[in-house]
């Protein structure tokens, strides 16, 4: 077993695309975690395959590295906002933190986020000012802005006394000093081991470890991952599982197997004490914020805190004409049981039944957490539909209703300053800051509704010609903000089944923007473009050309259409409104009307147009 003074558990935290994920393959490399001649991907950590195409890493996950005898074990951590549910489980298990800061961007809104909680734990920072060699790069100014971060959010005298690591996670080079060429990472592997303290251990105590990750295992089951707080563990021990209510039944349990991490690879042991980072298999009740003890003494650690939810979807069954044509899970039953076992891991989703037995509503930290869940769903082969989001409202105490607030960071060219705050203003948002460092970019810090941001992010990349980049995190709950602006243009709406031909879109295309191709199918309610204009418009893309013995050149020639807009499951989230579904198989994402008769919308608006009048 490894000396629990000897040991170090980390967590790098940082606002997306800071590096965390390539400075931890440069300390793989360098601690000699994978052989000279070993091929090894870029990322490496990013194993998840969403986690690859987006270029963003979701959920945390754990390695080790030894130097000079100390053993690193490392936890790398989603940087968005979204996944912020991954971060806050996972600071549990460590007692220090690297914050990766970007030598250009500086402290972000998830910076922010994160080192706010490693602060209220009480866990050691190590600041690393990564991409010192990017071009217009200010690793000073930076500095400044961290210390500055560190006072706002009241660290105490050690913590804001910490070290600070300039570093190239890309060359993998890093340096205490400035005016020292940096030549590896050695600096920073001596930092961790000088600055963050070893893990608290009572060796002689009774075994406790609070789960605070779940994994799964085809031979195995369940894996319960976690801190030992206290104590030792065997293979073969009967455990202890406390639920987090003191009210439940107390289960037991026995651990058939033990893991330890080495690298990437995760090892088999036979025991293990307290301050190491385990995986305890055996235990099929196991849940994140369980604590595992032995039978004699079952003490309770607190459980693990995490966020509320501040917006909600609901999913429904596939009811459209296409219905079961393209999943192979299409029933209300397999996709009830799905989104319940998303909880086991997910601590940050909430899932509640409804009324209606084919709608359930999932409530999650924004649209990326739930898009991720909706996307995982299809590639297993699930089909269903899901609702525009809705922001979740609290009442406050003296009776007001609430509704959450996002934090806004955005760096826009100044060319196109003018167009972005003109496009915020109807949406509610409140400038809190502008900076301009003179580097071409303006940086607009605003606080605005979280339903303000639904379909922002189009309009924003189309405003910006896409050079503009956006960050929001949650703030508050404040005020409800009242109406905003929605979607300025309307649909096309098919009105007959049948095969999309090129004829009928090349009428269609000179007054809107098309989502749809020739020979898709297609059924009456499915949208197929976006209007030119304000409403919708019932249109037959099915219309074939009329067959005639008279032919003219004009007539004849070929039909030049442009590309379809590509519908990804985020800006078809963003696009669509309150009467709108999509419709999502693992082969296609297609948006429809909840009433897809043009006699049922009628009705339905006659309806609504007389309870309006009479309100």
């Amino acid at each position: 077993m490894q000396k629990p003074q000897d040991i170090r558990n980390i967590a790098i935290i940082a606002h997306v695309d800071h590096g965390k994920t390539t400075l931890v393959d440069k300390m793989l490399r360098q601690a000699g975690a994978f052989r000279e001649n070993q091929v090894v991907m870029e990322r490496v950590m990013d194993s998840n395959p969403r986690e690859r195409e987006r270029g963003i890493t979701i959920l945390a996950k754990n390695t080790s590295i030894r130097w000079h005898g100390t053993k690193i074990n490392i936890i790398d951590t989603p940087g968005h906002s979204d996944f912020g549910g991954e971060v806050e489980r996972t600071l549990r298990m460590v007692n220090g933190v690297l914050l990766v800061v970007d030598a250009f961007d500086g402290p972000m809104p998830q910076t922010r986020f994160v080192l706010r909680k490693a602060l209220e734990l009480g866990r050691t920072p190590i600041v690393v000012i990564n991409k010192i060699d990017r071009p217009g790069a200010d690793p000073m100014r930076v500095h400044d802005e961290v210390l500055d971060l560190f006072i706002e959010l009241e660290a105490d005298e050690a913590q804001l006394n910490a070290a600070v690591v300039y570093a190239s996670a890309r060359e993998g080079v890093a340096t205490m000093d400035m005016d020292v060429t940096p030549v590896d990472l050695t600096p920073l592997f001596q930092a961790i081991v000088d600055h963050v303290p070893p893990p608290p251990t009572d060796a002689s105590g009774s075994f406790q470890m609070l789960v605070s990750t779940i994994d799964y295992s085809p031979y195995l089951g369940r894996l319960g991952i976690g801190r030992i707080e206290r104590g030792t563990v065997n293979v073969g021990q009967q455990v202890t599982l406390l639920p987090l209510d003191p009210a439940m039944k107390v289960e037991q349990a026995k651990v058939t197997k033990l893991f330890g991490y080495e690298g990437l690879e995760r090892i088999e042991l036979e025991t293990a004490a307290a301050g190491e980072i385990v995986a305890l298999a055996g235990l099929e009740l196991v849940e994140i914020g369980l604590t595992v003890t032995n039978l004699e003494n079952p003490e309770r650690l607190a459980g693990i805190s995490v966020e509320e939810p501040t917006i909600s979807v609901d999913f429904l069954v596939n009811n459209s004409p296409f219905a079961g044509k393209e999943g192979k899970f299409v029933t209300s039953r397999q996709i009830r049981e799905r989104l319940y076992k998303e909880l086991e891991r997910n601590v940050a989703l909430r899932v509640e039944d409804t009324d209606a037995t084919d709608t359930w509503t999932v409530s999650g930290r924004g649209e990326l957490h739930l898009t991720i869940l909706m996307e995982t769903m299809r590639r297993e082969g699930f089909e269903f539909q899901v609702s525009r989001p809705r922001v979740i409202t609290r009442v406050g105490a003296d009776g007001e209703r609430l509704e959450p607030y996002e934090e806004l960071a955005i760096d826009v060219p100044e060319e196109f300053l003018g167009a972005v705050i003109e496009k915020l203003g109807p949406r509610r948002a409140e400038m809190l800051e502008m900076k301009n460092p003179g580097q071409g970019m303006v940086r607009l810090l605003y606080r605005i509704p979280a339903r303000g941001l639904f379909g922002y992010r189009s309009e924003f990349m189309t405003d910006t010609r896409g050079t503009g980049i956006m960050h929001h995190r949650f703030l508050d709950y404040g005020g409800w903000a009242g109406p905003l602006a929605g979607r300025m243009r309307g649909t096309l709406v098919s009105m007959e089944p049948g095969v999309i031909v090129a004829f009928a879109l090349a009428n269609l295309a000179e007054r809107a923007t098309l989502f749809v191709s020739p020979g898709d199918r297609v059924y009456e309610g499915m949208l197929v473009g976006e209007n030119s204009r304000p409403g919708d418009m019932d249109v037959n893309p099915t219309k074939e050309k009329k067959l005639t013995n008279m032919r003219s050149k004009s007539t004849d020639d070929n039909i030049q259409l442009e590309t379809p807009r590509e519908l990804t499951l985020e800006s078809a989230l963003e696009y669509i409104e309150e009467d709108e579904l999509i419709e999502i198989t693992p082969q296609s994402i297609r948006l429809r009307k909840r009433f897809l008769s043009a006699n049922d919308r009628k009705k339905l608006s006659r309806e609504s147009k007389r309870e309006r009048a009479l309100l």
